[in-house]
C-alpha cells in the first residue's frame, strides 16, 4: 500500500538525517558548497545601537524596514535562560554537530505512528539556518538544506556562536527580533537580570510569536509560558517551587517604550557615523538618567511651553559625561525636538566672568580693585544694571559676585571689545553676533550667541587653570577641537575664587562650588553655569521658539537645578588649589597702588573722555573697488581707514578680525576674491562703524 506524501516525508527525512550523523562528512561539505555561501556575519549585525561608556544601552534605531533586531551574545542573558532554553527547545545541544538525528528519527516516528507532528526534530542551530536563510515552503529539499546549513554554521562559529545567532535572530512577536530586543519591549530590562518566569517566556514565543503575543494573546502567553515551566522542572533544569512561583507572575499585557536616554546625542552620533552598528559615548547612562528626570521635574514647576537644556564635561579628559537636549525629547508643546546644547543663545550676564579674566591677565586689575557702579554713557550705548540702582565704588569681586553690569562694561571697554570677542574665538567658541550690527560693548552682556556646549568648555578651563579642553562625546574618536587657552592661571583662579563666594540660590549652601547666572533680554533665556575641580555643569531654561517668560531669570530659574545636578553627582565637591603667582590681598589696601583702582582714584566724567566720532574714511559705503586700482593698493590689499575713535582699533571684515588691535586708524586686508564685503573698525570704548563694499 502506498504511504501518504507527509509519512514518506518524515521516513525519507529521518534517513537521511540518520546517515548524515554516522557518514563521513564530506558529502555535506560539497553539498553545502553548492548552496552558494552563508552569510554568517552579516547574521548578527542589527540595529544601530548606541551605548554610553561601560556599554549600557543609551537609544536603539530601528532596520530600514521596521524591525527591532538588537544584537546578543551568550554573555548577555541570565544563564538560567540559557539552560531553559537548551532543556526545552534541544536538550542535546552540546551532543551534537548541528543535527540531531536521534530526535529526528523519533520525531518522524512519531508522526508516522500519530499522522500528526508531536515533537520537533529541529536542532536549535538547524533553526538558526532557517532564520538566515529564510524558506515558506517545508518540503524534503527545505529541510535537507536547513542541515547542510546546520552542519557547516558549527563547523564555522561553534555551539557558541550559533547560540549568539539565535539569540539575535528569534522572533518575538511584531516586529521584535532577538532576546534582547524582546526583553526590553515586555520587561524594559536587560536580558541579563531575567526572572524564571520572564525567561521561559522568551523560551515559549519564538514557538509561535504571533500567537503567543502577550500584549495581543495573554492567555495564550501564560499556557506558554508556563508549560515551559513544567517541562523545566520535569527535566531537573528549574525546581518544582521555582516553577510554581513563577507561575504565579503575571504575564506582561503591553508592550514598553524602548530607552531614549541621550536622545540628541545618539541622533547626532548616527547621523555622523550612519554605518556605525554599535556607537560608545562618553556619557554616564546612570547619570544622564537622573539628570533627564531632573529637568523634566523642574520644567514641570516651573510652567508650559519651557524646555531645558544641560551638558555635564568631565574637567581632567574633557568628556561629555551627561548632554540633554531637551527637558522631555517626546513633549511637542516643550519643543522637544529641538537640541538646545547646540542651539546658540544668549548667555546673559554669563560671559561677564570671561571679561573680568582678561582684566585680571593684563594687570588692569585684582578682585580687590576698586570699581564704579555709576551711571555711563558710551556714545549712544548706556547700560543699566539689572535692578536699575547702582552700589557707587565696589570690589571687582563684589561687582562680578552681584553681576552689575556698569563695572563689567567699563572693563570690557579697557580690555576692547574686540579683544573679549577674539579671545572667546581663539578659545575655540564658535559666536553668533547679530546682523548688520556693528561689534560693540553691549556683548559682554549677552549681545551675541553662544552654544550652552560652547559655554560649558570655556567655563570648564576655569578650572583646568585657564585652558579650555578639547571635548570628547565618541569615545574613540579624536576630539573636534583642539585644548584653547581662553586665561592664564593666575585669572582663572581669580575667577574661580570670586564665583566660588558668590551668593547661591534658596535652600543650597554657599561656596560648594564656583557658579554665575545669566538672563538675556526680554527674559528669554535663563543661564547658570558651574564648576569645581573636576565637573562643569551648565543648564539653560526657556523657550525654544525664543518666546518670552516673564520673570524667568537665571538666578531662579537655572541656578537651583545646577546645584540639584551637583548633588546628584553623587560625590564631594573638589576645591582647586591656587597656582603660583597668586597676589594675597585682604582688602584693596594691601594691593599695589596700580592695582587699586581702576587707571586712577576718581571717577572719570564724560567730558574727560569724549572724543571725535569713530567713522571709516576709507573704503566708503557702498563702493564699488578695483582690487588693482584702490587706494594704497599694494599686492590687492585693500586700504583700511578711520577717523575719530580712541585707540587702539580693531578692524574686522565680514566678522573675521584683521590683525591685532592697533593703535593707528590704518590697516590693509587681502580679499581672497570679488564679492561683496562687509568691512568694521571697532575702537577702545566700544564705538564702531561699518561699510559694506563690492570688490572686482
Amino acid at each position: 500500500m502506498r504511504l501518504p506524501r507527509p509519512i514518506v516525508l518524515a521516513l525519507a527525512a529521518a534517513a537521511v538525517l540518520l546517515a548524515a550523523s554516522l557518514a563521513a562528512g564530506v558529502a555535506w561539505t560539497r553539498y553545502a558548497a553548492s548552496l552558494g555561501p552563508l552569510d554568517l556575519a552579516a547574521s548578527r549585525e542589527g540595529s544601530t545601537i548606541v551605548v554610553d561608556r561601560s556599554g549600557r544601552l543609551l537609544r536603539p534605531f530601528t532596520l530600514p524596514d521596521g524591525r527591532w533586531r538588537l544584537p546578543a551574545t551568550t554573555h548577555d542573558v541570565d544563564p538560567r535562560y540559557l539552560a531553559m532554553l537548551i532543556a526545552y527547545e534541544d536538550g542535546r545541544f552540546y551532543d551534537h554537530r548541528g543535527v540531531d538525528a536521534r530526535a529526528l528519527i523519533r520525531a518522524g516516528a512519531q508522526w508516522l505512528a500519530r499522522g500528526h507532528v508531536v515533537s520537533g526534530g529541529s536542532t536549535l542551530t538547524m533553526q538558526v539556518a532557517r532564520l538566515i536563510e529564510p524558506r515558506p515552503e517545508r518540503t524534503l529539499a527545505a529541510k535537507l538544506r536547513q542541515i547542510a546549513r546546520a552542519l557547516e554554521i558549527e563547523r564555522a562559529v561553534g555551539k557558541e556562536g550559533a547560540l549568539d545567532r539565535y539569540l539575535t535572530l528569534a522572533p518575538f512577536g511584531g516586529n521584535l527580533e532577538g532576546v534582547r530586543a524582546a526583553s526590553l519591549a515586555y520587561f524594559g530590562k536587560e536580558p541579563l537580570k531575567l526572572t524564571i518566569a520572564e525567561s521561559a517566556l522568551m523560551v515559549a514565543l519564538p514557538q509561535s510569536p504571533e500567537a503567543r503575543r502577550p500584549d495581543r494573546s495573554p492567555t495564550a502567553a501564560r499556557v506558554a509560558r508556563d508549560r515551559v515551566l513544567d517541562r523545566d522542572a520535569a527535566r531537573g533544569v528549574i525546581s518544582a517551587d521555582d516553577a510554581a512561583a513563577a507561575k504565579r507572575e503575571p504575564v506582561p499585557e503591553a508592550r514598553l517604550a524602548f530607552p531614549s536616554l541621550a536622545a540628541h546625542a545618539a541622533e547626532e552620533a548616527v547621523a555622523a557615523d550612519p554605518k556605525a552598528k554599535i556607537i560608545r559615548l562618553s556619557i554616564d547612562a546612570r547619570l544622564q538618567a537622573r539628570l533627564e528626570a531632573l529637568l523634566r521635574e523642574s520644567v514641570a514647576r516651573l510652567g508650559p511651553k519651557l524646555s531645558a537644556a544641560m551638558v555635564v564635561i568631565d574637567n581632567a579628559t574633557g568628556e561629555i559625561r551627561a548632554r540633554i537636549g531637551a527637558a522631555d525629547y517626546d513633549d511637542a508643546s516643550r519643543d522637544g525636538a529641538i537640541d538646545m546644547s547646540r542651539s546658540a543663545r544668549s548667555p546673559g550676564s554669563a560671559l561677564k566672568p570671561f571679561i573680568y579674566a582678561l582684566a585680571f591677565e593684563q594687570g588692569l586689575a585684582h578682585p580687590e580693585t576698586v570699581l564704579f557702579d555709576r551711571p555711563m554713557r558710551y556714545g549712544a550705548y548706556a547700560p543699566q544694571n539689572f535692578n536699575l540702582g547702582y552700589e557707587g565704588t565696589v570690589t571687582a569681586r563684589k561687582a562680578l559676585q552681584q553681576s552689575l553690569n556698569l563695572p563689567a562694561i567699563e572693563l570690557l571697554a579697557d580690555v576692547g571689545p574686540a579683544t573679549f570677542l577674539a579671545r572667546l574665538h581663539g578659545a575655540g567658541a564658535e559666536i553668533a553676533l547679530p546682523k548688520d550690527t556693528p561689534i560693540g560693548l553691549a556683548i559682554g552682556l549677552g549681545g551675541l550667541g553662544v552654544t550652552l556646549t560652547d559655554l560649558a568648555r570655556l567655563y570648564a578651563g576655569f578650572a583646568r587653570g585657564g585652558e579650555a579642553p578639547a571635548l570628547i562625546e565618541r569615545l574613540g574618536s579624536p576630539p573636534v577641537i583642539e585644548p584653547r587657552r581662553v586665561t592664564d592661571p593666575v585669572a582663572a583662579y581669580y575667577v574661580e575664587e570670586i564665583l566660588r563666594g558668590a551668593p547661591p540660590p534658596a535652600n543650597a549652601l554657599k561656596g560648594r562650588i564656583a557658579f554665575k547666572t545669566g538672563t538675556s533680554y526680554g527674559f528669554r533665556d535663563a543661564l547658570a553655569v558651574g564648576f569645581d575641580r573636576g565637573t562643569t555643569i551648565a543648564v539653560w531654561v526657556g523657550r525654544p521658539d525664543n518666546g518670552p517668560t516673564p520673570g524667568l531669570i537665571g538666578r531662579e530659574a537655572a541656578a537651583p537645578i545646577l546645584f540639584d545636578a551637583f548633588e546628584r553627582l553623587g560625590r564631594d565637591v573638589e576645591p582647586i588649589r591656587p597656582p603660583k603667582g597668586v597676589l594675597t590681598a585682604a582688602v584693596t589696601a594691601d594691593l599695589p597702588p596700580p592695582l587699586r583702582h581702576l587707571r586712577n582714584d576718581a571717577p572719570k566724567t564724560m567730558a574727560a573722555t569724549e572724543t571725535a566720532a569713530l567713522k571709516i574714511a576709507f573704503p566708503p559705503d557702498g563702493a564699488l573697488i578695483d582690487l588693482g586700482l584702490n587706494e594704497g593698493a599694494r599686492d590687492s590689499r585693500l586700504a583700511l581707514k578711520a577717523l575719530g575713535g580712541a585707540p587702539p582699533f580693531t578692524w574686522f571684515v565680514n566678522g573675521e578680525p584683521v590683525g591685532e588691535a592697533d593703535l593707528r586708524r590704518q590697516s590693509a586686508w587681502k580679499p581672497d576674491g570679488a564679492g561683496f564685503a562687509r568691512v568694521s573698525v571697532t575702537d577702545a570704548k566700544g564705538a564702531s562703524d561699518a561699510v559694506v563694499v563690492r570688490l572686482e
